[in-house]
This record gives C-alpha cells, sequence and structure tokens, in this order.
C-alpha cells in the first residue's frame, strides 16, 4: 500500500471511532449520536442550573451525574451502546447526561516563589500557609468503629487571597464530612502542609520525608467564621478555588478557622522549631 493510501485509510478509522463521541470542553463523553446538545443550549443554562449536574448529592457527599456503567460501555463498545440506548432503554435528558463546564483560572502566580532560608522559621511557617493549596487535617473520630481515634482528612484552604496572606487558616466545609461532625464533639485539630506540594522537593531531589522538605505543622480549636468575617473568608478560599462557588448550595457550606495554640515546624535536619505565635503573626510570607 503507497504511504498516501496508508494515511487515509488511518485517518478514515480515527472518523469512525471518533464518530459517537462529543466535546464538551476539556471533557468528552460518549453518546448518541441524537443526543448531542450543542452548544449555545448549554450556554443558555445559568450556573445554578449547572452546578447540580455536576455534583448530585444521593448516597454520598459527592456522586458523579453521569453513571459509571454507560461511560464504561460507551468508551469500549461506542456502537452497541448507542443501540441499547435507542431500543431497549427509557428515553433520558440530554442535560442529565452531557454538561459543559466553564473552567476557572485562579488568579495566582504560576508557581509559589522559592522558600526562604531555612533559619527564618517563621517566615517559613508563614511561607508554606501562604502558598499551600490543601492540607491534612487530623480529628479525634466519632464515626462508631474508630470512635475516639484518630481520624485524618484532605481540605483546600486559604490564609487569604495571594496578595493579602493572613497567617489565619480558613475552610469551606459542611456538616456532611465526617471531620466536620468529629469537630462538633471535639473542636481541637491538627493541620499539616508539606513542602512536597510545590515542585522545591522535586527539583532538589528531596524526599517527603526528608528534614530539608519542610513539613509544618499549625495546631488549634476549628471555629466557625462569624458573620464579621465572612466577606473575607470568602474572598480568601473563592479566590484560591473558584469552583467552589459552583458547589451545590444544598449541603449547606459555611466556613471555619483555625485558632493557633501552636505552631510546628521541620524544616532542616537537627531538630524541630515551635515558633511563638507572636512570631509567626509579625513574620511575612513574601
Amino acid at each position: 500500500m503507497k504511504p498516501h493510501h496508508l494515511s487515509l485509510a488511518l485517518f478514515a478509522a480515527l472518523l469512525c471511532l471518533c464518530e459517537n463521541y462529543t466535546l464538551r470542553n476539556s471533557v468528552s463523553w460518549a453518546v448518541a449520536s441524537n443526543d448531542v446538545v450543542v452548544e449555545e443550549e448549554l450556554d443558555a443554562v445559568s450556573e445554578e442550573e449547572v452546578a447540580p449536574a455536576l455534583l448530585v448529592d444521593n448516597s454520598g457527599l459527592w456522586k458523579q451525574a453521569y453513571p459509571p456503567s454507560v461511560l464504561r460501555n460507551g468508551a469500549e463498545k461506542p456502537k452497541e451502546t448507542v443501540k441499547s440506548k435507542t431500543e431497549d432503554a427509557a428515553p433520558v435528558s440530554s442535560a442529565s447526561r452531557v454538561f459543559s463546564y466553564r473552567m476557572e483560572e485562579v488568579k495566582a502566580p504560576a508557581s509559589a516563589p522559592s522558600p526562604p532560608p531555612h533559619q527564618e522559621t517563621a517566615r517559613t511557617a508563614r511561607y508554606m500557609a501562604h502558598y499551600s493549596d490543601w492540607g491534612h487535617l487530623a480529628t479525634i473520630s466519632t464515626q462508631d468503629k474508630i470512635k475516639d481515634l484518630p481520624f485524618g482528612n484532605i481540605f483546600s484552604v486559604s490564609d487569604g487571597p495571594m496578595d493579602n496572606s493572613t497567617g489565619v487558616v480558613y475552610f469551606y466545609v459542611t456538616l456532611m464530612d465526617n471531620t466536620v461532625a468529629d469537630l462538633r464533639s471535639f473542636p481541637f485539630a491538627s493541620l499539616t502542609f508539606s513542602e512536597a506540594e510545590g515542585d522545591f522537593c522535586r527539583q532538589q531531589v528531596y524526599d517527603p520525608e526528608d528534614p530539608r522538605c519542610a513539613r509544618l505543622t499549625l495546631t488549634g480549636k476549628m471555629v466557625e467564621v462569624g458573620p464579621e468575617e465572612v466577606e473575607f473568608a470568602q474572598e480568601a478560599m473563592f479566590s484560591r478555588h473558584p469552583v467552589m462557588r459552583k458547589w451545590p448550595v444544598g449541603h449547606n457550606w459555611f466556613f471555619m478557622k483555625l485558632e493557633l495554640k501552636q505552631v510546628w515546624l521541620q524544616d532542616w535536619v537537627g531538630g524541630v522549631s515551635l515558633i511563638p505565635l507572636e512570631d509567626y503573626f509579625k513574620a511575612t510570607p513574601y
């Protein structure tokens, strides 16, 4: 076969494979050709109507609106899936199976600046609290099988917009989360950050457990943010995690913050630092 004939054959095969897929921004779902929703129709849907299609509260906190079995069958046997939908399955509205989701950009630098010198412990702690987007929160569990035992969970966090670090770490939470239930029983917790979250430790070829790959643990009392502080907490969280604006209102989200009791830091060999709260809040991450 001649080279140009081979190219045409490959192109035709590719078209056949793609005929039952439609692109919605960066996500591609398998759908029947007669179920394709035009972009104009999707754009007409308000943000409030799109959000429930993304996150549906059913048996758990998060549930993908598109059934996994449909995705799996669609990916492996697109033609057979189309046939079963049209002949056997009950009609399903396109809006419940296909959605268009506008990705939002966080107004932040491409990467965090280089960390401070390890001797500047208070500044290093503020640097890690500010430039970390998430942390590991440890609580005392209220779950039946592990009651009164330690339980850890991941949370998105912010100590303020990128240009306004406060050192106070904020959270956006729901009572549907086990950790928040724990905090209602015993409000004290420890929040741990690792410098391995960014690029520094990889660039230096430091293992996450290497003392030179800094880790920070903030311990204190988790409290609900008061009315006078809610506006700033919202700016702090939503400016760093804009997708939170689209989370379903039915989950009754609210803001919490960590009132510090201790700042524990290891950022070099030879021991750890317990940083006085006064020094921590006086320092700057910039």
